[in-house]
Protein backbone atom coordinates (compact mmCIF):
# COMPACT_ATOMS: atom_id res chain seq x y z
CA UNK A 1 0.00 0.00 0.00
CA UNK A 2 1.35 3.40 -1.18
CA UNK A 3 0.61 5.57 2.03
CA UNK A 4 2.04 9.01 1.08
CA UNK A 5 3.44 10.05 -2.74
CA UNK A 6 5.40 13.08 -2.91
CA UNK A 7 5.87 14.60 -6.67
CA UNK A 8 8.11 17.75 -7.01
CA UNK A 9 8.34 19.87 -10.82
CA UNK A 10 6.44 17.00 -12.88
CA UNK A 11 4.83 18.22 -15.65
CA UNK A 12 2.37 21.14 -14.43
CA UNK A 13 3.17 19.97 -10.89
CA UNK A 14 5.73 22.28 -9.00
CA UNK A 15 5.09 20.32 -5.12
CA UNK A 16 2.83 17.87 -4.05
CA UNK A 17 2.03 15.57 -1.01
CA UNK A 18 -1.00 13.03 -1.55
CA UNK A 19 -1.99 11.42 1.36
CA UNK A 20 -3.08 8.20 -0.06
CA UNK A 21 -3.59 5.57 2.62
CA UNK A 22 -5.99 2.43 2.85
CA UNK A 23 -9.51 1.91 0.64
CA UNK A 24 -10.43 4.46 -2.24
CA UNK A 25 -8.60 7.03 -2.84
CA UNK A 26 -10.61 9.34 -5.93
CA UNK A 27 -8.20 12.14 -7.59
CA UNK A 28 -10.07 14.72 -9.61
CA UNK A 29 -9.65 17.95 -11.12
CA UNK A 30 -9.75 20.10 -14.29
CA UNK A 31 -8.65 19.18 -17.20
CA UNK A 32 -4.62 20.06 -17.61
CA UNK A 33 -4.62 20.55 -14.22
CA UNK A 34 -2.28 17.32 -14.01
CA UNK A 35 -3.63 14.11 -12.74
CA UNK A 36 -2.22 12.38 -15.35
CA UNK A 37 0.74 13.50 -13.78
CA UNK A 38 -0.14 11.74 -10.89
CA UNK A 39 -0.01 8.38 -12.52
CA UNK A 40 2.81 8.91 -14.60
CA UNK A 41 4.85 9.96 -10.94
CA UNK A 42 3.45 6.61 -9.76
CA UNK A 43 4.98 4.81 -13.21
CA UNK A 44 7.80 6.38 -12.11
CA UNK A 45 8.27 4.40 -8.91
CA UNK A 46 7.15 1.34 -10.71
CA UNK A 47 10.39 1.56 -12.73
CA UNK A 48 8.71 2.67 -16.08
CA UNK A 49 10.72 4.36 -18.77
CA UNK A 50 11.32 7.89 -17.81
CA UNK A 51 11.13 11.03 -19.77
CA UNK A 52 12.94 14.45 -19.54
CA UNK A 53 10.09 16.18 -21.51
CA UNK A 54 8.20 16.02 -18.05
CA UNK A 55 10.82 17.49 -16.20
CA UNK A 56 8.78 21.08 -15.15
CA UNK A 57 10.22 24.03 -17.34
CA UNK A 58 12.86 25.56 -15.51
CA UNK A 59 14.05 22.83 -13.18
CA UNK A 60 17.17 20.56 -13.62
CA UNK A 61 15.14 17.40 -12.27
CA UNK A 62 12.08 15.69 -11.33
CA UNK A 63 11.85 14.21 -8.11
CA UNK A 64 9.24 11.47 -7.03
CA UNK A 65 9.03 9.60 -3.78
CA UNK A 66 6.84 7.26 -2.01
CA UNK A 67 6.20 6.06 1.39
CA UNK A 68 5.14 2.18 0.67
CA UNK A 69 3.48 -0.14 3.69
CA UNK A 70 4.37 -3.96 3.04
CA UNK A 71 4.71 -7.11 5.00
CA UNK A 72 5.92 -9.19 1.77
CA UNK A 73 9.02 -11.34 2.59
CA UNK A 74 9.86 -11.36 -1.11
CA UNK A 75 9.39 -7.56 -1.70
CA UNK A 76 12.03 -7.44 1.79
CA UNK A 77 14.44 -10.03 0.02
CA UNK A 78 14.53 -7.27 -2.57
CA UNK A 79 15.54 -4.66 -1.08
CA UNK A 80 17.86 -6.27 1.31
CA UNK A 81 19.17 -7.56 -1.68
CA UNK A 82 19.95 -4.15 -3.25
CA UNK A 83 20.92 -2.52 0.32
CA UNK A 84 18.32 -0.77 1.23
CA UNK A 85 16.07 -1.51 4.71
CA UNK A 86 12.41 -1.52 5.66
CA UNK A 87 12.11 -0.13 9.10
CA UNK A 88 8.99 -0.67 10.72
CA UNK A 89 6.82 -2.22 7.66
CA UNK A 90 7.80 1.45 5.77
CA UNK A 91 9.64 1.66 2.51
CA UNK A 92 10.61 4.60 0.80
CA UNK A 93 11.00 4.55 -2.95
CA UNK A 94 12.64 7.28 -4.77
CA UNK A 95 12.76 8.37 -8.33
CA UNK A 96 15.09 11.35 -10.01
CA UNK A 97 14.50 12.19 -13.56
CA UNK A 98 17.14 15.17 -14.73
CA UNK A 99 16.00 17.51 -17.25
CA UNK A 100 19.25 16.34 -19.31
CA UNK A 101 17.06 12.25 -19.31
CA UNK A 102 19.45 10.85 -16.56
CA UNK A 103 17.61 9.04 -14.32
CA UNK A 104 18.41 7.85 -10.47
CA UNK A 105 16.83 5.58 -8.00
CA UNK A 106 16.53 4.91 -4.62
CA UNK A 107 14.75 2.04 -2.76
CA UNK A 108 15.09 1.85 1.41
CA UNK A 109 17.82 4.85 1.55
CA UNK A 110 20.01 2.50 -1.00
CA UNK A 111 21.01 3.79 -4.85
CA UNK A 112 19.78 1.18 -7.17
CA UNK A 113 19.48 0.16 -10.56
CA UNK A 114 16.30 1.61 -12.26
CA UNK A 115 14.98 -1.82 -13.36
CA UNK A 116 15.00 -3.03 -9.45
CA UNK A 117 11.78 -0.52 -9.03
CA UNK A 118 9.99 -3.17 -11.76
CA UNK A 119 11.22 -6.15 -9.86
CA UNK A 120 9.28 -4.34 -6.59
CA UNK A 121 6.63 -3.70 -8.69
CA UNK A 122 5.24 -6.89 -9.85
CA UNK A 123 4.95 -7.38 -6.32
CA UNK A 124 3.30 -4.29 -4.90
CA UNK A 125 1.43 -2.75 -8.01
CA UNK A 126 -0.84 -3.00 -10.51
CA UNK A 127 -1.40 -0.36 -12.95
CA UNK A 128 -4.60 0.56 -15.37
CA UNK A 129 -5.06 3.11 -17.70
CA UNK A 130 -6.04 2.98 -21.44
CA UNK A 131 -2.40 1.26 -22.47
CA UNK A 132 -3.62 -1.40 -20.11
CA UNK A 133 -6.95 -1.34 -21.85
CA UNK A 134 -5.50 -2.27 -25.07
CA UNK A 135 -3.34 -4.34 -23.98
CA UNK A 136 -5.97 -6.51 -22.71
CA UNK A 137 -6.77 -7.43 -26.30
CA UNK A 138 -3.29 -9.07 -27.24
CA UNK A 139 -3.90 -13.05 -26.36
CA UNK A 140 -0.83 -12.77 -24.25
CA UNK A 141 -2.45 -10.37 -21.54
CA UNK A 142 -5.67 -12.83 -21.60
CA UNK A 143 -3.85 -16.12 -20.79
CA UNK A 144 -2.31 -14.24 -18.08
CA UNK A 145 -5.24 -13.13 -16.69
CA UNK A 146 -6.93 -16.34 -16.74
CA UNK A 147 -3.94 -18.06 -14.83
CA UNK A 148 -3.76 -15.23 -12.41
CA UNK A 149 -7.52 -16.12 -11.77
CA UNK A 150 -6.53 -19.89 -11.82
CA UNK A 151 -4.08 -19.45 -8.28
CA UNK A 152 -1.99 -21.38 -6.85
CA UNK A 153 -2.96 -24.81 -8.62
CA UNK A 154 -2.69 -23.50 -12.32
CA UNK A 155 0.46 -21.74 -11.26
CA UNK A 156 2.32 -24.45 -9.75
CA UNK A 157 0.85 -26.57 -12.83
CA UNK A 158 2.25 -24.14 -15.40
CA UNK A 159 5.82 -23.98 -13.15
CA UNK A 160 6.27 -27.60 -13.70
CA UNK A 161 5.27 -27.51 -17.35
CA UNK A 162 7.58 -24.88 -17.87
CA UNK A 163 10.66 -26.51 -16.41
CA UNK A 164 9.82 -29.86 -18.62
CA UNK A 165 9.34 -27.68 -21.65
CA UNK A 166 12.94 -26.36 -21.42
CA UNK A 167 14.60 -29.62 -20.09
CA UNK A 168 12.89 -31.24 -23.84
CA UNK A 169 14.05 -28.10 -25.97
CA UNK A 170 17.34 -28.09 -24.83
CA UNK A 171 17.79 -31.86 -25.62
CA UNK A 172 16.49 -31.99 -28.38
CA UNK A 173 18.61 -29.54 -29.54
CA UNK A 174 21.63 -31.51 -28.12
CA UNK A 175 20.02 -34.39 -30.12
CA UNK A 176 19.62 -32.29 -33.63
CA UNK A 177 23.38 -31.19 -33.21
CA UNK A 178 24.58 -34.45 -32.72
CA UNK A 179 22.65 -36.44 -35.51
CA UNK A 180 23.09 -33.48 -37.86
CA UNK A 181 26.64 -32.65 -37.36
CA UNK A 182 27.59 -36.79 -37.46
CA UNK A 183 30.54 -36.12 -40.23
CA UNK A 184 31.83 -33.14 -38.91
CA UNK A 185 32.44 -34.71 -35.53
CA UNK A 186 33.88 -38.07 -37.40
CA UNK A 187 36.07 -35.59 -39.23
CA UNK A 188 36.98 -33.52 -36.13
CA UNK A 189 37.44 -36.87 -34.32
CA UNK A 190 40.35 -37.98 -37.21
CA UNK A 191 42.01 -34.86 -37.03
CA UNK A 192 42.22 -35.30 -33.10
CA UNK A 193 43.67 -38.51 -33.31
CA UNK A 194 46.71 -37.54 -36.07
CA UNK A 195 47.68 -34.33 -33.90
CA UNK A 196 47.80 -37.03 -31.17
CA UNK A 197 49.57 -39.48 -32.87
CA UNK A 198 52.03 -36.39 -33.86
CA UNK A 199 52.52 -35.68 -30.73
CA UNK A 200 53.38 -39.04 -28.73
CA UNK A 201 55.48 -39.59 -31.53
CA UNK A 202 57.98 -36.98 -30.54
CA UNK A 203 57.24 -36.94 -26.74
CA UNK A 204 57.80 -33.66 -25.80
CA UNK A 205 58.65 -32.79 -22.59
CA UNK A 206 58.00 -29.28 -20.85
CA UNK A 207 60.75 -26.66 -21.85
CA UNK A 208 63.21 -29.00 -23.54
CA UNK A 209 63.26 -26.86 -26.19
CA UNK A 210 65.41 -23.98 -24.45
CA UNK A 211 67.83 -26.58 -22.87
CA UNK A 212 68.27 -28.07 -26.67
CA UNK A 213 69.07 -24.65 -27.86
CA UNK A 214 71.42 -24.03 -25.04
CA UNK A 215 73.50 -27.64 -26.28
CA UNK A 216 73.16 -26.79 -29.54
CA UNK A 217 74.89 -23.35 -29.03
CA UNK A 218 77.52 -25.15 -27.28
CA UNK A 219 78.07 -28.04 -29.87
CA UNK A 220 78.61 -25.33 -32.49
CA UNK A 221 80.69 -23.94 -30.25
CA UNK A 222 82.83 -26.86 -29.81
CA UNK A 223 86.56 -26.17 -31.00
CA UNK A 224 86.33 -22.78 -29.30
CA UNK A 225 85.66 -24.59 -25.81
CA UNK A 226 87.99 -26.79 -25.88
CA UNK A 227 90.97 -24.51 -26.78
CA UNK A 228 89.55 -22.81 -24.08
CA UNK A 229 89.58 -25.37 -21.24
CA UNK A 230 93.05 -26.67 -22.54
CA UNK A 231 94.13 -22.86 -21.94
CA UNK A 232 92.97 -22.37 -18.75
CA UNK A 233 94.14 -25.94 -17.76
CA UNK A 234 97.69 -25.07 -18.29
CA UNK A 235 97.53 -21.95 -16.53
CA UNK A 236 96.30 -23.48 -13.68
CA UNK A 237 98.69 -26.35 -13.42
CA UNK A 238 101.18 -27.71 -15.60
CA UNK A 239 102.04 -31.20 -16.18
CA UNK A 240 106.13 -30.10 -15.62
CA UNK A 241 107.58 -31.25 -11.80
CA UNK A 242 109.54 -27.48 -12.22
CA UNK A 243 107.83 -25.89 -8.88
CA UNK A 244 108.48 -22.73 -10.85
CA UNK A 245 107.23 -23.82 -14.08
CA UNK A 246 104.55 -20.70 -14.46
CA UNK A 247 101.28 -22.59 -13.31
CA UNK A 248 99.11 -20.85 -10.69
CA UNK A 249 98.72 -23.45 -8.49
CA UNK A 250 102.37 -23.83 -8.05
CA UNK A 251 103.08 -20.34 -8.05
CA UNK A 252 100.60 -20.76 -5.11
CA UNK A 253 102.06 -23.57 -3.29
CA UNK A 254 105.32 -22.22 -3.44
CA UNK A 255 104.48 -18.74 -2.06
CA UNK A 256 102.52 -21.24 1.27
CA UNK A 257 105.49 -22.82 1.63
CA UNK A 258 107.93 -19.93 1.85
CA UNK A 259 105.50 -18.59 4.29
CA UNK A 260 104.65 -21.74 6.30
CA UNK A 261 109.22 -21.99 7.27
CA UNK A 262 108.68 -18.33 9.20
CA UNK A 263 105.03 -19.86 11.33
CA UNK A 264 104.43 -18.20 14.12
CA UNK A 265 106.37 -15.48 14.07
CA UNK A 266 104.26 -12.87 13.19
CA UNK A 267 100.41 -13.48 13.41
CA UNK A 268 100.14 -11.15 10.19
CA UNK A 269 101.35 -13.34 8.08
CA UNK A 270 99.91 -16.42 9.35
CA UNK A 271 96.65 -14.76 8.26
CA UNK A 272 98.32 -14.45 4.84
CA UNK A 273 99.04 -17.56 4.84
CA UNK A 274 95.40 -19.09 5.50
CA UNK A 275 94.50 -16.83 2.45
CA UNK A 276 96.71 -18.90 0.01
CA UNK A 277 95.56 -22.27 1.66
CA UNK A 278 91.94 -21.31 0.39
CA UNK A 279 93.31 -20.03 -2.76
CA UNK A 280 94.73 -23.11 -3.64
CA UNK A 281 91.70 -25.56 -2.42
CA UNK A 282 89.37 -22.55 -5.50
CA UNK A 283 92.48 -23.39 -7.88
CA UNK A 284 92.32 -27.70 -7.07
CA UNK A 285 88.57 -26.79 -7.37
CA UNK A 286 88.53 -24.93 -10.31
CA UNK A 287 91.28 -27.18 -12.33
CA UNK A 288 89.15 -30.52 -11.64
CA UNK A 289 85.79 -29.28 -13.01
CA UNK A 290 87.97 -28.27 -16.33
CA UNK A 291 89.40 -31.71 -16.38
CA UNK A 292 85.76 -33.27 -16.07
CA UNK A 293 84.75 -30.19 -19.06
CA UNK A 294 86.79 -31.42 -21.04
CA UNK A 295 86.44 -35.16 -20.78
CA UNK A 296 82.51 -34.02 -21.69
CA UNK A 297 83.65 -32.17 -24.33
CA UNK A 298 86.17 -35.38 -26.03
CA UNK A 299 82.90 -37.21 -26.19
CA UNK A 300 80.72 -34.71 -28.05
CA UNK A 301 81.03 -34.42 -31.66
CA UNK A 302 79.08 -33.74 -34.90
CA UNK A 303 77.02 -36.40 -34.76
CA UNK A 304 75.59 -35.11 -31.37
CA UNK A 305 75.17 -31.67 -32.51
CA UNK A 306 73.51 -33.37 -35.54
CA UNK A 307 70.88 -35.16 -33.23
CA UNK A 308 70.22 -32.26 -30.96
CA UNK A 309 69.42 -30.32 -34.15
CA UNK A 310 67.02 -33.17 -35.51
CA UNK A 311 65.49 -32.96 -32.25
CA UNK A 312 64.88 -29.52 -32.14
CA UNK A 313 63.60 -29.38 -35.51
CA UNK A 314 61.09 -31.70 -34.40
CA UNK A 315 59.84 -29.78 -31.59
CA UNK A 316 59.95 -26.66 -33.25
CA UNK A 317 57.28 -28.35 -35.91
CA UNK A 318 54.73 -29.18 -33.38
CA UNK A 319 55.13 -25.33 -31.99
CA UNK A 320 54.72 -24.24 -35.19
CA UNK A 321 50.79 -25.90 -34.66
CA UNK A 322 50.11 -25.88 -31.58
CA UNK A 323 51.43 -23.41 -29.36
CA UNK A 324 54.78 -21.16 -28.84
CA UNK A 325 56.39 -23.59 -26.71
CA UNK A 326 56.33 -27.57 -25.31
CA UNK A 327 54.19 -26.30 -22.40
CA UNK A 328 51.56 -25.46 -24.85
CA UNK A 329 51.87 -27.79 -27.15
CA UNK A 330 51.43 -30.20 -24.28
CA UNK A 331 47.90 -28.40 -23.07
CA UNK A 332 47.26 -29.15 -26.48
CA UNK A 333 47.35 -32.60 -26.30
CA UNK A 334 45.36 -32.76 -22.67
CA UNK A 335 42.71 -30.97 -24.51
CA UNK A 336 42.85 -33.22 -27.45
CA UNK A 337 42.19 -35.77 -26.17
CA UNK A 338 39.68 -34.84 -23.85
CA UNK A 339 37.25 -33.81 -26.53
CA UNK A 340 38.39 -37.03 -28.86
CA UNK A 341 36.47 -38.70 -25.71
CA UNK A 342 33.59 -36.74 -25.95
CA UNK A 343 33.47 -36.97 -29.44
CA UNK A 344 34.07 -41.19 -29.30
CA UNK A 345 31.50 -41.11 -26.90
CA UNK A 346 28.78 -39.42 -28.81
CA UNK A 347 27.88 -42.41 -30.98
CA UNK A 348 26.96 -44.51 -27.64
CA UNK A 349 25.22 -41.41 -26.12
CA UNK A 350 22.98 -40.57 -28.43
CA UNK A 351 20.60 -43.57 -27.92
CA UNK A 352 20.55 -42.88 -24.60
CA UNK A 353 19.81 -39.13 -25.13
CA UNK A 354 16.64 -39.84 -27.65
CA UNK A 355 15.57 -42.65 -24.95
CA UNK A 356 15.62 -39.36 -22.25
CA UNK A 357 14.04 -37.03 -25.20
CA UNK A 358 11.21 -39.21 -25.54
CA UNK A 359 10.52 -39.33 -21.98
CA UNK A 360 10.31 -35.73 -21.64
CA UNK A 361 8.17 -35.35 -24.58
CA UNK A 362 5.39 -38.06 -22.90
CA UNK A 363 5.98 -36.23 -19.30
CA UNK A 364 5.78 -32.64 -21.27
CA UNK A 365 2.51 -33.70 -23.07
CA UNK A 366 1.28 -35.11 -19.65
CA UNK A 367 1.80 -31.55 -18.02
CA UNK A 368 0.21 -30.35 -20.76
CA UNK A 369 -3.08 -32.14 -20.96
CA UNK A 370 -3.22 -30.92 -16.94
CA UNK A 371 -2.48 -27.43 -17.75
CA UNK A 372 -4.95 -27.00 -20.05
CA UNK A 373 -7.23 -29.33 -17.80
CA UNK A 374 -6.87 -26.71 -15.08
CA UNK A 375 -7.18 -23.65 -17.10
CA UNK A 376 -10.71 -24.94 -18.48
CA UNK A 377 -11.86 -25.44 -15.17
CA UNK A 378 -11.01 -22.21 -14.51
CA UNK A 379 -12.38 -20.54 -17.60
CA UNK A 380 -15.60 -21.69 -16.75
CA UNK A 381 -15.41 -20.30 -13.64
CA UNK A 382 -14.00 -17.18 -14.58
CA UNK A 383 -16.80 -16.91 -17.54
CA UNK A 384 -19.60 -17.26 -14.89
CA UNK A 385 -18.21 -14.46 -12.24
CA UNK A 386 -17.32 -11.92 -14.71
CA UNK A 387 -20.38 -12.41 -16.32
CA UNK A 388 -21.83 -11.47 -13.00
CA UNK A 389 -19.53 -8.43 -12.70
CA UNK A 390 -20.71 -7.43 -15.78
CA UNK A 391 -24.51 -7.45 -14.80
CA UNK A 392 -23.68 -5.00 -11.54
CA UNK A 393 -21.85 -2.52 -13.67
CA UNK A 394 -25.09 -1.79 -16.42
CA UNK A 395 -24.39 -4.91 -18.56
CA UNK A 396 -26.99 -7.02 -17.60
CA UNK A 397 -27.22 -8.69 -20.98
CA UNK A 398 -23.63 -8.99 -21.33
CA UNK A 399 -22.17 -12.40 -21.50
CA UNK A 400 -18.22 -13.20 -20.51
CA UNK A 401 -16.67 -16.14 -22.51
CA UNK A 402 -12.77 -17.26 -21.65
CA UNK A 403 -12.46 -20.19 -24.04
CA UNK A 404 -9.12 -22.08 -23.80
CA UNK A 405 -9.04 -24.09 -27.51
CA UNK A 406 -5.71 -26.60 -28.28
CA UNK A 407 -2.76 -24.93 -29.80
CA UNK A 408 0.77 -25.99 -30.63
CA UNK A 409 2.60 -26.90 -27.51
CA UNK A 410 5.14 -23.63 -26.67
CA UNK A 411 6.56 -21.84 -23.29
CA UNK A 412 3.20 -21.31 -21.92
CA UNK A 413 1.64 -24.79 -22.75
CA UNK A 414 -0.24 -25.65 -25.69
CA UNK A 415 -3.95 -23.67 -24.98
CA UNK A 416 -4.75 -20.54 -26.92
CA UNK A 417 -7.06 -18.48 -24.32
CA UNK A 418 -9.21 -15.84 -25.46
CA UNK A 419 -11.66 -13.93 -23.96
CA UNK A 420 -14.76 -13.30 -25.83
CA UNK A 421 -17.77 -10.62 -25.41
CA UNK A 422 -21.35 -11.56 -26.41
CA UNK A 423 -22.56 -7.21 -25.52
CA UNK A 424 -26.47 -8.22 -25.38
CA UNK A 425 -28.71 -11.03 -26.32
CA UNK A 426 -28.45 -12.29 -29.86
CA UNK A 427 -24.72 -11.55 -30.61
CA UNK A 428 -22.29 -14.06 -31.10
CA UNK A 429 -19.26 -13.99 -28.47
CA UNK A 430 -16.77 -11.91 -30.48
CA UNK A 431 -12.80 -11.21 -29.29
CA UNK A 432 -12.59 -8.29 -26.76
CA UNK A 433 -9.77 -6.64 -29.96
CA UNK A 434 -12.89 -6.93 -31.96
CA UNK A 435 -15.85 -6.74 -30.27
CA UNK A 436 -15.41 -5.06 -27.34
CA UNK A 437 -16.26 -0.54 -27.06
CA UNK A 438 -13.96 1.56 -25.11
CA UNK A 439 -16.78 2.03 -22.53
CA UNK A 440 -17.40 -1.90 -22.36
CA UNK A 441 -13.30 -3.12 -22.43
CA UNK A 442 -13.26 -0.72 -19.05
CA UNK A 443 -15.84 -2.34 -17.38
CA UNK A 444 -14.35 -6.09 -18.68
CA UNK A 445 -11.17 -4.66 -17.29
CA UNK A 446 -12.87 -3.80 -13.66
CA UNK A 447 -14.42 -7.08 -13.78
CA UNK A 448 -12.32 -9.25 -14.21
CA UNK A 449 -9.33 -7.40 -11.45
CA UNK A 450 -12.44 -7.37 -8.99
CA UNK A 451 -12.63 -10.93 -9.73
CA UNK A 452 -8.96 -11.98 -9.53
CA UNK A 453 -8.66 -10.09 -6.32
CA UNK A 454 -9.93 -12.46 -4.68
CA UNK A 455 -7.65 -15.57 -5.84
CA UNK A 456 -4.33 -13.28 -6.29
CA UNK A 457 -5.41 -10.12 -4.72
CA UNK A 458 -2.77 -7.28 -5.27
CA UNK A 459 -1.83 -4.74 -2.54
CA UNK A 460 -2.41 -1.80 -5.02
CA UNK A 461 -4.63 -0.96 -8.07
CA UNK A 462 -4.07 2.35 -9.68
CA UNK A 463 -6.70 3.39 -12.49
CA UNK A 464 -6.24 6.02 -14.77
CA UNK A 465 -9.92 6.83 -16.29
CA UNK A 466 -11.16 3.40 -15.85
CA UNK A 467 -14.59 5.09 -16.37
CA UNK A 468 -13.56 6.38 -20.02
CA UNK A 469 -16.60 6.13 -21.82
CA UNK A 470 -19.49 5.59 -19.43
CA UNK A 471 -21.95 7.44 -17.74
CA UNK A 472 -24.69 7.60 -15.40
CA UNK A 473 -25.59 4.24 -14.28
CA UNK A 474 -23.01 2.81 -15.55
CA UNK A 475 -20.80 4.87 -14.12
CA UNK A 476 -22.78 4.66 -10.29
CA UNK A 477 -21.79 0.71 -10.37
CA UNK A 478 -18.12 1.34 -11.43
CA UNK A 479 -17.68 3.37 -8.76
CA UNK A 480 -19.67 0.79 -6.19
CA UNK A 481 -17.80 -2.47 -8.03
CA UNK A 482 -14.21 -0.07 -7.12
CA UNK A 483 -15.36 0.32 -3.64
CA UNK A 484 -16.18 -3.28 -3.09
CA UNK A 485 -12.08 -3.97 -4.60
CA UNK A 486 -10.92 -1.45 -2.17
CA UNK A 487 -12.18 -3.99 0.71
CA UNK A 488 -9.08 -6.28 -0.07
CA UNK A 489 -6.92 -3.60 -1.73
CA UNK A 490 -5.51 0.06 -2.17
CA UNK A 491 -7.46 1.47 -5.13
CA UNK A 492 -5.98 4.56 -6.28
CA UNK A 493 -8.39 6.10 -9.41
CA UNK A 494 -7.79 9.35 -11.52
CA UNK A 495 -11.76 10.00 -12.74
CA UNK A 496 -13.65 13.07 -13.96
CA UNK A 497 -16.76 11.61 -13.01
CA UNK A 498 -18.53 12.45 -9.24
CA UNK A 499 -20.68 8.89 -10.10
CA UNK A 500 -17.21 7.03 -9.70
CA UNK A 501 -15.58 9.61 -6.76
CA UNK A 502 -18.64 9.59 -4.52
CA UNK A 503 -17.66 5.87 -3.17
CA UNK A 504 -14.28 6.80 -2.58
CA UNK A 505 -13.28 7.59 1.26
CA UNK A 506 -10.77 9.71 0.73
CA UNK A 507 -10.95 12.61 -2.45
CA UNK A 508 -7.90 14.25 -3.25
CA UNK A 509 -8.18 17.44 -6.16
CA UNK A 510 -5.73 18.57 -8.12
CA UNK A 511 -5.49 22.20 -8.48
CA UNK A 512 -4.04 24.47 -11.04
CA UNK A 513 -2.73 28.37 -10.54
CA UNK A 514 -1.92 29.62 -13.44
CA UNK A 515 -1.55 33.22 -11.81
CA UNK A 516 2.25 33.27 -12.25
CA UNK A 517 4.75 32.70 -15.06
CA UNK A 518 4.34 29.15 -15.09
CA UNK A 519 1.12 27.26 -14.06
CA UNK A 520 1.77 25.45 -11.39
CA UNK A 521 -0.37 22.58 -9.55
CA UNK A 522 -1.02 21.69 -5.69
CA UNK A 523 -3.23 18.66 -3.93
CA UNK A 524 -5.81 19.32 -1.63
CA UNK A 525 -7.69 16.59 0.21
CA UNK A 526 -11.26 17.26 0.52
CA UNK A 527 -13.89 16.49 3.22
CA UNK A 528 -16.91 18.48 3.37
CA UNK A 529 -18.42 21.08 1.83
CA UNK A 530 -15.22 21.63 -0.20
CA UNK A 531 -15.63 18.03 -1.20
CA UNK A 532 -19.42 18.81 -1.89
CA UNK A 533 -18.47 21.80 -4.15
CA UNK A 534 -16.05 19.48 -6.42
CA UNK A 535 -18.77 17.13 -7.08
CA UNK A 536 -21.09 19.80 -8.07
CA UNK A 537 -18.33 20.74 -10.62
CA UNK A 538 -17.65 17.28 -11.85
CA UNK A 539 -21.29 16.91 -12.22
CA UNK A 540 -22.29 20.28 -13.95
CA UNK A 541 -18.96 22.21 -14.35
CA UNK A 542 -20.36 24.51 -11.70
CA UNK A 543 -19.42 24.36 -8.16
CA UNK A 544 -22.43 26.59 -6.42
CA UNK A 545 -25.43 25.50 -8.84
CA UNK A 546 -28.26 24.38 -6.56
CA UNK A 547 -29.20 21.56 -8.31
CA UNK A 548 -25.89 20.31 -9.11
CA UNK A 549 -25.03 20.37 -5.57
CA UNK A 550 -28.30 18.53 -4.90
CA UNK A 551 -27.14 15.64 -6.73
CA UNK A 552 -23.94 15.78 -5.72
CA UNK A 553 -24.94 15.42 -2.15
CA UNK A 554 -27.19 12.23 -3.26
CA UNK A 555 -24.39 10.85 -5.16
CA UNK A 556 -22.12 11.32 -1.70
CA UNK A 557 -25.23 9.88 0.23
CA UNK A 558 -25.15 6.63 -2.14
CA UNK A 559 -21.39 6.32 -1.54
CA UNK A 560 -21.47 6.31 2.23
CA UNK A 561 -24.52 4.15 2.58
CA UNK A 562 -22.37 1.18 0.27
CA UNK A 563 -19.06 2.50 2.95
CA UNK A 564 -21.59 1.65 5.83
CA UNK A 565 -23.29 -1.58 4.49
CA UNK A 566 -19.51 -3.11 3.98
CA UNK A 567 -18.67 -2.46 7.76
CA UNK A 568 -21.90 -3.79 8.49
Amino acid sequence: MIEELRIRDLGVIADATLPLGPGFTAITGETGAGKTMVVTALGLLMGERSDSGAVRRGSGAARVGGLVVTGDPEVAEIVEGLGGEIEEGELVLSRTVGAEGRSRASVGGAAAPVGSLGRLAERLFAVHGQSEQLRLRSAAAQREMLDRFGGERLRAALEEYRVVHAERLELAERVLQLTRHRDDRAEEATRLRAELDEIAAVDPQAGEEEALKARVERLGNLEALRAATAGALQALTSESGDPYAGDASGLVDAALRDLERVAGADPRLDAVAESLREVGFRLNDASRELAVYASDLDEDGPAELERANERLAALSSLMRVHGPDTAAVLAHAEAAAVRLAELDGDDELVPLLSERLGTLETRERELADALSDARREAAGALSVRVTEELARLALPDARFVASVEPAPLGRHGADEVRLLLQPHRGADPRPLAKGASGGELSRVMLALEVVIAASDPVPTFVFDEVDAGVGGAAAIEIGRRLARLSRTSQVIVVTHLAQVAAFANNHLRIEKDASGEFTESSCVRLDGEERLGEMARLLSGLSDSRSALQHAAELLDLGAAESAGASA
